[in-house]
């Protein structure tokens, strides 16, 4: 089994803003815990984060995986074109969000993906995940 974890916009500012909300450890701290929660159950992870829509887009449309785990940050609200990518293809998707988006400013309670995905897991910080990757490896 292999997953593609995907980060989107501002994502790479894990661990420095808004700690209140994302925590305090980066990606890269974040990552390292999937990729040992998957290595143990026999899975191995890719990881990919880009500020850029198309990026992303492109790792979807090109990925090898069994699985896409996708936390496209502010894109979920508004990206037709990341909807579009998910869509296109036949690898499962699961949105995450390390927040509970519902509990915070309106307009981050709608997502333009969540039709197109598997699922969606969101609001237990970066075990939002590890929940999502569960989800594939059960």
């Amino acid at each position: 089994m292999k997953l593609l974890i995907l980060n989107g916009v501002n994502l790479n500012m894990t661990g420095v803003r808004e700690k209140s909300v994302y925590g305090s450890e980066t990606l890269d701290d974040i990552n390292r815990e999937i990729e040992a929660f998957c290595k143990a159950r026999g899975a191995e992870c890719e990881f990919f984060q880009s500020n850029l829509e198309g990026e992303l887009c492109t790792q979807i449309q090109q990925s090898d995986a069994d699985g896409i785990i996708l936390n496209a940050g502010a894109f979920t609200h508004y990206s037709y074109a990341l909807r579009d990518a998910i869509a296109s293809v036949k690898t499962p998707v699961v949105e995450v969000h390390m927040s509970n988006v519902h509990a915070r400013e309106e307009f981050r309670h709608k997502s333009v993906i969540s039709e197109v995905c598997k699922g969606t897991v969101l609001g237990f910080g970066k075990k939002s995940y590890i929940l999502a990757a569960e989800s594939f490896l059960i």
